[in-house]
C-alpha cells in the first residue's frame, strides 16, 4: 500500500469475523431467533453469507480493494472458532484465524486444542471482564501451557474499557466486570510463560500507563493499535494519538506494536479511516520507514508465520 514511507505491506492484526451464525446467536440472545433480518436492518449491517468461506472471500476482496496484504479474522463469540477457520481454509495466504475463548465453558481445554491443532487457529482471545475470571486464575495455566508448546501462536487479552456498540444498540445486557481488566494482572503470567507472546489491544483501552508498565517489564507482551482509541478521553487533557504512539515506541519499541483497524461488518468493510489516522500520527512524530513497515505488517507476520 502506498504511504508516506513508500510502498508498505499492511497486515491488519484486528478484524472481527461476524459470521451468519454469529448474527443468529445475537438474535437468539435478543429473544428473537426468527428475526435475523430485522436485527440486521436495525444495526445497518449487510447479511453475512451463510457459507463462511464466502464471507472470507468477501473479506479478501475488501482487503484487495484497499491494498491490504493479510489480516487476522477473529471469531467473536465463544464456540464459533470453526467459522473463522472456514474462511482461513479458503484463503490461507490472506488470513490468520483467532478465536474467542471462555475458559469457564465445558470442555474448554479440548476446544482450544482442536482450534490450534485441527483448525489451524493462530490466536486465542481472552475477554476476562466479559467472562468474569482473572488471567492469573489457576484454570488458565493449562491453556497457557497448551499455547506455549505450539509455534507462532499468540494469546490476545482484552484489557481496559470494554464496550460493544452493537450490543448497546440492540439493548442487550453487557454485564462486564472491569475488576478483571487491568493489564498488570498479566505481569506474572507473561514472566511465567516467556516463550508465549501476548497481545494487548487498543493500547490497553484506558489502562495505557499500566500497559506501558507491563510492556517494559515483560518483553513477550505486544500492543495492538486498533480502533478509534476513544479511551484517550479518560486521560489528562491534551493527550493525542501522536502522544500515544510516541510513548508506546519509547517503551515497546517499533518491534512490539501491531497495527489493527478493528474492522467488523459490511457495508463499512475495512475501516480505512483508522489506518489513515494512524499513518498521520506516525508521520507527525517523524517515524522512519523501518518503524512504519514493522508496525503496519512485519511484526504480525513475524509472530504468526513460521520462518
Amino acid at each position: 500500500m502506498h504511504t508516506p514511507w513508500g510502498n508498505v505491506q499492511v497486515s491488519d492484526a484486528h478484524v472481527h469475523f461476524l459470521s451468519h451464525s454469529f448474527v443468529k446467536a445475537l438474535a437468539q440472545q435478543k429473544g428473537q431467533p426468527d428475526n435475523v433480518e430485522g436485527l440486521l436492518t436495525h444495526l445497518g449491517w449487510d447479511a453475512p453469507p451463510q457459507d463462511n468461506s464466502a464471507l472470507g472471500t468477501a473479506w479478501a476482496a475488501e482487503l484487495d480493494r484497499h491494498g491490504v496484504s493479510r489480516s487476522v479474522l477473529m471469531a467473536s463469540l465463544p464456540e464459533q472458532e470453526s467459522s473463522a477457520a472456514d474462511a482461513v481454509r479458503a484463503h490461507p495466504m490472506r488470513f490468520f484465524g483467532y478465536f474467542m475463548f471462555n475458559p469457564k465453558l465445558p470442555d474448554a481445554m479440548n476446544r482450544a486444542t482442536k482450534a490450534f491443532d485441527e483448525l489451524g487457529m493462530k490466536g486465542l482471545c481472552l475477554f476476562p471482564a466479559m467472562h468474569h475470571y482473572s488471567v492469573r486464575d489457576e484454570l488458565m495455566e493449562p491453556i497457557y501451557a497448551l499455547a506455549e508448546n505450539r509455534k507462532n501462536i499468540v494469546v490476545f487479552v482484552h484489557c481496559g474499557v470494554l464496550t460493544v456498540g452493537f450490543r448497546k444498540k440492540l439493548g442487550l445486557p453487557s454485564k462486564f466486570d472491569m475488576s478483571f481488566s487491568n493489564p498488570i494482572d498479566l505481569h506474572r503470567v507473561a514472566l511465567d510463560h516467556p516463550r508465549l507472546n501476548f497481545v494487548i489491544p487498543h493500547f490497553g483501552a484506558g489502562y495505557f500507563r499500566e500497559a506501558l508498565m507491563l510492556g517494559d517489564l515483560a518483553p513477550n507482551v505486544y500492543m495492538d493499535t486498533s480502533g478509534t482509541n476513544s479511551w484517550i478521553k479518560y486521560h489528562l487533557p491534551g493527550i493525542q494519538l501522536t502522544d500515544v504512539f510516541r510513548k508506546s515506541l519509547e517503551v515497546y519499541g517499533p518491534s512490539r506494536l501491531l497495527f489493527g483497524s478493528d474492522s467488523s461488518f459490511f457495508p463499512r468493510g475495512w475501516n480505512r479511516t483508522i489506518f489513515d489516522a494512524q499513518v498521520e500520527a506516525l508521520r507527525s512524530i517523524q517515524a522512519d520507514a523501518e518503524t512504519a513497515r514493522a508496525i503496519f505488517g512485519q511484526n504480525l507476520n513475524r509472530l504468526l508465520i513460521s520462518s
